[in-house]
Protein backbone atom coordinates (compact mmCIF):
# COMPACT_ATOMS: atom_id res chain seq x y z
CA UNK A 1 0.00 0.00 0.00
CA UNK A 2 1.30 3.49 -0.91
CA UNK A 3 2.42 5.76 1.40
CA UNK A 4 -0.58 8.60 2.29
CA UNK A 5 -0.06 11.70 1.66
CA UNK A 6 -2.21 14.54 2.24
CA UNK A 7 -2.77 18.31 2.71
CA UNK A 8 -5.30 19.88 4.71
CA UNK A 9 -7.69 23.29 4.18
CA UNK A 10 -9.84 24.58 7.14
CA UNK A 11 -13.15 25.72 7.22
CA UNK A 12 -14.09 29.20 8.27
CA UNK A 13 -17.78 29.29 7.96
CA UNK A 14 -20.34 26.73 8.08
CA UNK A 15 -21.50 25.03 4.65
CA UNK A 16 -22.16 21.56 2.97
CA UNK A 17 -18.82 19.63 1.89
CA UNK A 18 -19.11 20.05 -2.18
CA UNK A 19 -19.86 23.73 -1.50
CA UNK A 20 -16.83 24.23 0.83
CA UNK A 21 -14.69 22.22 -1.97
CA UNK A 22 -15.66 24.02 -4.93
CA UNK A 23 -14.63 27.60 -2.79
CA UNK A 24 -11.76 26.37 -1.24
CA UNK A 25 -10.54 24.14 -3.75
CA UNK A 26 -10.59 26.64 -6.94
CA UNK A 27 -7.27 24.26 -9.18
CA UNK A 28 -9.97 21.13 -8.87
CA UNK A 29 -12.73 20.59 -11.29
CA UNK A 30 -16.05 19.30 -10.38
CA UNK A 31 -15.64 15.75 -11.52
CA UNK A 32 -12.40 15.51 -9.96
CA UNK A 33 -14.06 16.52 -6.40
CA UNK A 34 -16.07 14.06 -7.17
CA UNK A 35 -13.50 11.47 -7.62
CA UNK A 36 -11.93 12.82 -4.03
CA UNK A 37 -14.94 11.56 -2.57
CA UNK A 38 -16.06 8.32 -4.61
CA UNK A 39 -11.65 7.15 -3.68
CA UNK A 40 -12.97 7.63 -0.31
CA UNK A 41 -9.83 10.37 0.22
CA UNK A 42 -11.48 13.21 1.61
CA UNK A 43 -11.39 13.00 6.20
CA UNK A 44 -12.97 15.12 8.60
CA UNK A 45 -10.04 16.78 11.65
CA UNK A 46 -7.91 13.13 10.63
CA UNK A 47 -10.89 10.59 12.03
CA UNK A 48 -14.24 10.60 10.46
CA UNK A 49 -14.06 9.35 6.56
CA UNK A 50 -16.21 11.62 4.32
CA UNK A 51 -18.59 10.03 2.05
CA UNK A 52 -21.38 12.78 1.60
CA UNK A 53 -21.35 15.28 -0.61
CA UNK A 54 -23.78 17.36 1.30
CA UNK A 55 -22.20 16.61 4.63
CA UNK A 56 -22.58 19.59 6.97
CA UNK A 57 -18.98 21.17 7.77
CA UNK A 58 -18.67 23.67 10.81
CA UNK A 59 -16.28 26.41 11.12
CA UNK A 60 -13.50 25.46 12.31
CA UNK A 61 -13.46 21.66 10.71
CA UNK A 62 -10.38 20.89 9.28
CA UNK A 63 -10.64 18.94 5.98
CA UNK A 64 -7.93 16.56 5.13
CA UNK A 65 -7.52 15.82 1.30
CA UNK A 66 -5.59 12.20 1.07
CA UNK A 67 -3.61 11.98 -2.08
CA UNK A 68 -3.92 8.08 -2.37
CA UNK A 69 -6.54 5.95 -1.78
CA UNK A 70 -6.53 3.79 0.51
CA UNK A 71 -6.10 0.66 -1.12
CA UNK A 72 -4.85 0.32 -4.55
CA UNK A 73 -7.04 -2.88 -6.73
CA UNK A 74 -6.80 -3.84 -10.18
CA UNK A 75 -10.46 -4.46 -10.09
CA UNK A 76 -13.84 -3.77 -8.42
CA UNK A 77 -16.74 -5.92 -7.76
CA UNK A 78 -19.62 -5.93 -9.71
CA UNK A 79 -22.60 -6.89 -8.62
CA UNK A 80 -26.30 -5.75 -8.18
CA UNK A 81 -27.25 -6.60 -4.74
CA UNK A 82 -23.56 -5.29 -3.34
CA UNK A 83 -21.75 -1.87 -3.25
CA UNK A 84 -18.08 -1.90 -1.81
CA UNK A 85 -18.08 1.60 0.13
CA UNK A 86 -14.93 0.99 1.67
CA UNK A 87 -11.96 -1.45 1.86
CA UNK A 88 -8.23 -2.03 2.85
CA UNK A 89 -6.21 -4.52 4.39
CA UNK A 90 -8.25 -5.31 7.35
CA UNK A 91 -11.74 -5.05 6.35
CA UNK A 92 -14.70 -3.77 4.10
CA UNK A 93 -17.69 -2.31 4.46
CA UNK A 94 -21.00 -2.94 1.79
CA UNK A 95 -24.13 -2.17 1.11
CA UNK A 96 -26.58 -4.85 0.51
CA UNK A 97 -30.19 -4.64 -0.93
CA UNK A 98 -33.06 -5.78 0.30
CA UNK A 99 -33.69 -9.28 -0.41
CA UNK A 100 -30.25 -10.34 -0.45
CA UNK A 101 -29.14 -13.07 2.19
CA UNK A 102 -25.68 -11.89 4.59
CA UNK A 103 -25.10 -15.71 4.74
CA UNK A 104 -25.74 -19.13 3.53
CA UNK A 105 -28.74 -21.27 4.79
CA UNK A 106 -29.54 -24.70 3.67
CA UNK A 107 -31.32 -23.64 1.04
CA UNK A 108 -29.00 -20.88 -0.63
CA UNK A 109 -25.42 -20.79 -0.30
CA UNK A 110 -24.41 -18.55 -3.67
CA UNK A 111 -26.88 -15.78 -3.35
CA UNK A 112 -25.32 -14.36 -0.40
CA UNK A 113 -22.72 -11.45 0.69
CA UNK A 114 -20.51 -13.85 2.06
CA UNK A 115 -20.25 -16.13 -0.97
CA UNK A 116 -19.72 -12.87 -3.30
CA UNK A 117 -17.62 -11.38 -1.37
CA UNK A 118 -15.02 -14.55 -0.73
CA UNK A 119 -15.35 -14.96 -4.65
CA UNK A 120 -13.99 -11.32 -5.08
CA UNK A 121 -12.11 -11.93 -2.50
CA UNK A 122 -10.11 -15.17 -4.08
CA UNK A 123 -9.34 -13.16 -7.30
CA UNK A 124 -6.68 -11.73 -5.75
CA UNK A 125 -4.66 -14.78 -4.26
CA UNK A 126 -6.27 -18.36 -3.57
CA UNK A 127 -5.49 -17.71 0.31
CA UNK A 128 -7.26 -14.51 0.35
CA UNK A 129 -11.22 -14.68 2.08
CA UNK A 130 -13.46 -12.70 3.97
CA UNK A 131 -14.79 -13.05 7.96
CA UNK A 132 -18.59 -12.45 9.09
CA UNK A 133 -18.49 -9.75 11.66
CA UNK A 134 -22.55 -9.37 12.05
CA UNK A 135 -25.43 -9.69 9.85
CA UNK A 136 -28.23 -7.88 8.11
CA UNK A 137 -31.83 -10.24 7.60
CA UNK A 138 -32.56 -11.28 3.93
CA UNK A 139 -35.14 -8.62 4.13
CA UNK A 140 -33.45 -5.66 5.38
CA UNK A 141 -31.26 -3.37 3.73
CA UNK A 142 -28.55 -1.59 4.26
CA UNK A 143 -25.00 -1.88 5.45
CA UNK A 144 -22.77 -4.20 7.07
CA UNK A 145 -18.82 -4.47 7.95
CA UNK A 146 -16.70 -7.26 7.09
CA UNK A 147 -13.48 -8.35 8.27
CA UNK A 148 -10.43 -10.01 5.95
CA UNK A 149 -9.12 -11.92 8.52
CA UNK A 150 -9.73 -14.44 11.39
CA UNK A 151 -8.17 -11.69 13.94
CA UNK A 152 -9.47 -8.51 12.69
CA UNK A 153 -12.92 -10.48 13.63
CA UNK A 154 -12.02 -12.31 16.49
CA UNK A 155 -11.36 -8.17 17.72
CA UNK A 156 -13.99 -6.74 16.08
CA UNK A 157 -16.80 -9.41 17.89
CA UNK A 158 -14.84 -9.11 21.21
CA UNK A 159 -15.13 -6.14 21.48
CA UNK A 160 -17.95 -5.04 19.62
CA UNK A 161 -19.56 -2.72 22.51
CA UNK A 162 -16.63 -0.60 22.59
CA UNK A 163 -15.63 0.02 18.69
CA UNK A 164 -19.44 -0.29 17.26
CA UNK A 165 -20.01 3.37 18.20
CA UNK A 166 -23.40 3.98 16.21
CA UNK A 167 -25.96 1.92 14.52
CA UNK A 168 -29.00 3.32 13.30
CA UNK A 169 -31.89 2.53 11.11
CA UNK A 170 -35.30 3.38 9.57
CA UNK A 171 -38.56 1.68 9.96
CA UNK A 172 -42.31 2.08 8.04
CA UNK A 173 -44.75 1.02 10.94
CA UNK A 174 -47.79 0.59 11.09
CA UNK A 175 -49.85 2.67 13.27
CA UNK A 176 -48.53 5.49 15.58
CA UNK A 177 -45.73 4.60 18.27
CA UNK A 178 -46.11 4.74 21.90
CA UNK A 179 -44.56 8.14 22.12
CA UNK A 180 -42.40 9.97 19.92
CA UNK A 181 -39.57 9.26 21.28
CA UNK A 182 -38.32 6.70 24.26
CA UNK A 183 -36.54 3.28 24.64
CA UNK A 184 -38.24 -0.10 24.16
CA UNK A 185 -36.78 -2.84 26.68
CA UNK A 186 -37.90 -6.77 26.89
CA UNK A 187 -36.30 -9.76 26.82
CA UNK A 188 -36.24 -11.83 23.80
CA UNK A 189 -36.40 -15.39 23.57
CA UNK A 190 -36.96 -17.79 20.36
CA UNK A 191 -39.66 -20.40 20.36
CA UNK A 192 -38.36 -24.06 18.36
CA UNK A 193 -39.92 -22.65 14.81
CA UNK A 194 -36.93 -20.37 15.04
CA UNK A 195 -39.51 -17.58 15.47
CA UNK A 196 -38.51 -14.33 18.19
CA UNK A 197 -40.83 -13.59 21.48
CA UNK A 198 -40.33 -11.10 23.31
CA UNK A 199 -41.16 -10.69 27.45
CA UNK A 200 -41.41 -7.64 29.81
CA UNK A 201 -40.39 -9.93 32.52
CA UNK A 202 -36.95 -12.02 32.60
CA UNK A 203 -37.69 -14.92 31.75
CA UNK A 204 -34.56 -16.30 30.68
CA UNK A 205 -34.45 -14.86 27.01
CA UNK A 206 -31.85 -12.25 26.26
CA UNK A 207 -32.22 -8.70 27.13
CA UNK A 208 -32.39 -6.09 24.62
CA UNK A 209 -32.94 -2.26 23.97
CA UNK A 210 -33.63 -0.22 21.04
CA UNK A 211 -33.76 3.25 21.15
CA UNK A 212 -36.46 5.47 18.81
CA UNK A 213 -37.44 8.47 17.20
CA UNK A 214 -40.36 9.01 15.03
CA UNK A 215 -39.48 11.14 12.13
CA UNK A 216 -42.73 11.61 10.51
CA UNK A 217 -46.65 10.06 10.73
CA UNK A 218 -49.08 9.93 7.35
CA UNK A 219 -52.23 8.15 7.39
CA UNK A 220 -52.19 4.48 9.03
CA UNK A 221 -48.05 4.85 8.52
CA UNK A 222 -45.07 6.06 10.94
CA UNK A 223 -41.61 6.77 9.95
CA UNK A 224 -39.06 5.47 12.36
CA UNK A 225 -35.81 5.99 13.15
CA UNK A 226 -33.67 3.35 15.64
CA UNK A 227 -30.71 2.75 17.35
CA UNK A 228 -29.56 -0.53 18.53
CA UNK A 229 -28.46 -0.44 22.30
CA UNK A 230 -28.07 -4.32 22.21
CA UNK A 231 -27.76 -6.92 19.16
CA UNK A 232 -30.18 -9.65 18.87
CA UNK A 233 -31.76 -12.09 16.55
CA UNK A 234 -34.66 -9.72 15.17
CA UNK A 235 -34.13 -7.55 17.72
CA UNK A 236 -35.86 -4.16 15.51
CA UNK A 237 -38.84 -6.54 14.17
CA UNK A 238 -39.70 -7.86 17.48
CA UNK A 239 -39.32 -4.74 19.36
CA UNK A 240 -41.69 -2.66 17.39
CA UNK A 241 -44.19 -5.52 17.22
CA UNK A 242 -44.13 -5.99 20.78
CA UNK A 243 -45.28 -2.28 21.19
CA UNK A 244 -47.66 -2.67 18.31
CA UNK A 245 -46.57 -0.96 15.52
CA UNK A 246 -44.98 -4.15 13.22
CA UNK A 247 -42.94 -3.14 10.60
CA UNK A 248 -44.71 -2.74 7.42
CA UNK A 249 -44.41 -5.68 4.93
CA UNK A 250 -42.93 -7.84 8.26
CA UNK A 251 -45.42 -10.93 7.71
CA UNK A 252 -43.23 -13.02 9.84
CA UNK A 253 -43.71 -10.24 13.24
CA UNK A 254 -47.19 -9.21 12.41
CA UNK A 255 -46.90 -6.34 9.87
CA UNK A 256 -49.57 -5.27 7.47
CA UNK A 257 -49.10 -5.88 3.50
CA UNK A 258 -46.65 -3.62 1.94
CA UNK A 259 -47.22 -1.22 -0.59
CA UNK A 260 -44.17 -1.05 -2.18
CA UNK A 261 -43.02 -5.13 -1.82
CA UNK A 262 -40.80 -5.00 0.51
CA UNK A 263 -40.22 -5.33 3.98
CA UNK A 264 -39.41 -1.35 5.17
CA UNK A 265 -36.46 -2.15 7.34
CA UNK A 266 -32.98 0.02 6.10
CA UNK A 267 -29.58 -0.02 8.14
CA UNK A 268 -28.45 3.24 6.63
CA UNK A 269 -25.66 4.40 9.47
CA UNK A 270 -22.89 2.82 10.79
CA UNK A 271 -20.20 4.50 12.85
CA UNK A 272 -17.15 2.21 14.10
CA UNK A 273 -13.76 2.74 15.81
CA UNK A 274 -11.33 0.85 12.71
CA UNK A 275 -10.18 -2.72 14.96
CA UNK A 276 -6.28 -1.47 13.85
CA UNK A 277 -5.98 1.82 13.05
CA UNK A 278 -8.49 3.47 15.64
CA UNK A 279 -9.64 5.56 13.28
CA UNK A 280 -13.23 6.74 13.46
CA UNK A 281 -15.19 5.23 10.26
CA UNK A 282 -19.06 6.62 9.42
CA UNK A 283 -20.79 5.47 6.72
CA UNK A 284 -24.17 6.33 6.02
CA UNK A 285 -26.96 5.18 2.93
CA UNK A 286 -30.06 7.35 2.51
CA UNK A 287 -33.85 5.54 2.94
CA UNK A 288 -34.82 3.89 -0.08
CA UNK A 289 -37.25 6.10 -2.13
CA UNK A 290 -39.97 4.00 -2.37
CA UNK A 291 -40.13 4.69 1.84
CA UNK A 292 -40.70 8.33 0.77
CA UNK A 293 -44.13 6.97 -1.24
CA UNK A 294 -45.78 5.88 1.98
CA UNK A 295 -44.33 8.69 4.38
CA UNK A 296 -42.19 11.43 3.15
CA UNK A 297 -40.08 13.66 6.42
CA UNK A 298 -40.25 17.16 5.51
Amino acid sequence: MPEIKQFSVRVLNDAPLMEFLTERLKDYNRTKLKSLLMHRQLWLNGEVMLTRHDYPLKAGDRVDIRSAKTLIRAKKLEHSQIKVLFEDESIMVVYKNEGFLTVGTDREKLQTVYHVLNQYMKSFGHDKRIFVVHRLDRETSGLLVFAKSKEVQETLQSNWDTLMLERSYTAIVKGQMPESGGTIKAYLWEDKQLRMHASQTDNGGQYAETKYQVLATKGPYSMVQLWLKTGRKNQIRVHLQSVGCPIVGDKKYGGPASPIKRVCLHAGLLTFKHPVTGQNMHFEWPIPASFNKLVRVR
